[in-house]
């Protein structure tokens, strides 16, 4: 395994990327010989896979969807683009990885899969949810970069001519009871990946690569594969790259799955009982942020325990 501290050298594409562009930078290489998978928000604000080889349709696939996303039929015009010899990257949760490879049951030479470190994915259901509960909303941002830096966690919402600034599906995501069930028995929470590059965030780069930090975003690129590194090695030219090694790029999401919260149960009856403004005030607001914190001194004791 390799491991690098990544920026585009492209401002604008760092400044519109939830990272550090590396995202970008990886899929330029696909976009005029083939197609480039991976997930939008559609008009009803959706979650879904597509694939296409059009750069504006290319940059909505920037920046994080706290939301399982919909596969639809994917994988079946990923394994047609491949057999009409066409270059394909195809970018998800290691899961979703996980499900095209099982599916195509070989591998491709012109194919270039790239996980994203995956903290879980909440359900639709609640999202949706979430949304209706501000009438017509037309675009969200789930971490608005641009307003109030890549380290805070701040969603913004247009509504009509409104924008509003909210932490509220942050601190229901973070709670972790909209989790999908299966995230909580995650095979991926370690250093190793199916995808041939696994990108997140470069938590902890103000103390190995200071210099590369200006809250504005830098990604963690991990090269899993012979073929991850030459593509990888085709893009050097277009970014801002430091080796780095993965003993001080460890996070959470390469340690364990997330804990299912004892409040899970809780949560869903209420979701499906109660208002949603009810599941709000419970779940979204403060307190689920002095639940986390009580979940991070419960595992560090579990941990000290188990030494």
């Amino acid at each position: 395994m390799e491991v690098f501290a990544v920026k585009h050298k492209d401002k604008t594409v760092v400044d519109n990327s939830r990272s550090g562009g590396i995202f970008t930078a990886l899929s330029d290489l696909f976009l005029e010989e083939g197609k480039v998978y991976g997930c939008i928000l559609n008009e009803k604000l959706e979650a879904v896979h597509i694939g296409t080889s059009d750069i504006t349709v290319r940059n909505k696939m920037r920046g994080s969807k706290y939301v399982q996303s919909n596969l639809g039929d994917c994988f079946s015009s990923v394994l047609e683009d491949l057999n009409n010899n066409k270059k394909v990257m195809f970018s998800g949760t290691s899961c979703q990885i996980a499900g095209l490879k099982c599916f195509l049951q070989k591998d491709y030479p012109n194919l270039l899969c790239v996980d994203i470190v995956c903290h879980g994915v909440p359900s639709p259901k609640v999202f949706k949810s979430y949304l209706e509960s501000y009438g017509t909303v037309s675009s969200i941002d789930f971490r608005n970069k641009k307003d109030f830096g890549w380290r805070d966690h701040v969603e913004t919402l247009t509504v009509g001519d409104k924008r509003l600034n909210r932490k509220i599906w942050a601190n229901i995501f973070y709670s972790g009871n909209a989790l999908r069930p299966s995230c909580y028995e995650c095979q991926y929470k370690s250093t190793s990946h199916p995808g041939d590059i696994t990108i997140a965030d470069y938590w902890g780069i103000e103390k190995v690569a200071p210099e590369f930090d200006d809250n504005n975003g830098v990604s963690l690129v991990l090269i899993n594969t012979d073929k991850g590194k030459k593509f990888f090695d085709n893009i050097k030219n277009a970014i801002d790259f430091k080796v780095t090694n993965i003993e001080d790029s460890m996070q959470r999401a390469f340690i364990r799955a997330e804990y299912r919260p004892e409040t899970r149960e809780q949560f869903w009856s209420d979701f499906e009982t109660k208002s949603f403004k009810y599941v709000v005030q419970r779940y979204g607001g403060q307190t689920s942020i002095i639940r986390k914190c009580f979940r991070k001194i419960k595992s560090g004791i579990k941990m000290i325990i188990k030494k």
